[in-house]
């Protein structure tokens, strides 16, 4: 078996695969990733509200159900938001909203 590019995939004019012979195309891209640092965490939740935003992804909202529970638990205030859809990203209002609002954000995935 060979790995190759999928840039790379055009067959070598002329070449003839071995019988058996099977080529795998790597689908990951060949731009190198851009470096982004973390965001500063705060150093404790104490007097903060967690913002907890919802991207519309099935089973989102359960997963921040149970997030918010454990928060809860444990005295700590949070505010939902929600986007309408997970192909955008968030528009700068909500951000926004999100930044004045909250000291923290927690953002669903699921499905």
């Amino acid at each position: 078996m060979t790995t190759r590019p999928a840039s790379t995939a055009d067959p070598i004019p002329g070449a003839q695969p071995m019988p058996g012979e099977r080529t795998v195309l790597d689908p990951t891209g060949e731009r190198s990733e851009a470096i982004r640092e973390l965001s500063a965490r705060p150093p404790s939740l104490d007097g903060l509200t967690v913002g907890l935003l919802d991207i519309s992804k099935p089973r989102g909202n359960v997963f921040l159900d149970r997030i918010e529970a454990a928060f809860e638990e444990r005295g700590i205030s949070t505010k939902r938001y929600r986007k309408p859809t997970f192909t955008k990203p968030a528009h700068p209002d909500l951000r926004a909203e999100i930044a004045r609002e909250c000291g923290a954000i927690v953002e669903a995935l699921a499905d």
